[in-house]
């Protein structure tokens, strides 16, 4: 299964927070109800993480494909943190959310992160505050960090040894169900 256990209060909670967003009263969102969200339109990786939510190809997610996606950033609990992984693993396992964020960056889904796509997501994230010299510095030493098969791509296998020491499933956590 790859669901993530909620419990009925729970998804009581999200689904009136759902129905809030929906401005067009149509059991969907669009992509400018989820602009709207203070915390997503001040995120300079907001457009990136809006674009999650939404199928390819799709304009609008129902209540499912919101409850799909929001599964990625549910805190893992203490006693799952060390459990075996599964084909079937949750949504908001470390491998799911590094994926997640994996896909972040790789912006044309080819399942690499390249320079270009590097650069794009770092100017998405620093703005004009760093320079392009200084922008271009920083994204050739993390491929030269990352990429060890030496293609100047950042592969999914790659992009998880560079974080295994980080703590992804508190990270990339939103504490939106308590």
């Amino acid at each position: 299964c790859v669901c993530v256990t909620v419990s009925h209060s729970q998804i009581t909670r999200l689904y009136s927070r759902f129905h809030s967003l929906d401005k067009g009263e149509n059991g969907a969102l669009s992509r400018e109800d989820f602009q709207r969200i203070p915390e997503l339109a001040i995120n300079p990786l907001g457009d990136r993480i809006i674009n999650a939510f939404f199928p390819e190809g799709e304009d609008q997610v129902n209540f499912r494909g919101f409850m799909r996606t929001l599964a990625h950033f549910r805190p893992v609990e203490d006693n799952e943190k060390n459990k075996v992984l599964t084909p079937g693993e949750p949504l908001n396992s470390r491998t799911n959310k590094l994926l997640f964020a994996f896909r972040l960056y790789d912006l044309d889904r080819d399942d690499k992160i390249s320079r270009d796509e590097l650069l794009q997501v770092l100017r998405m994230m620093v703005g004009v505050n760093i320079s392009d010299e200084q922008l271009g510095s920083i994204a050739d030493r993390t491929i030269q960090e990352a990429d060890t098969n030496g293609d100047m791509c950042i592969s999914f296998n790659e992009f998880t040894k560079v974080l295994e020491k980080v703590d992804v499933e508190q990270k990339m956590s939103i504490r939106f169900l308590h």
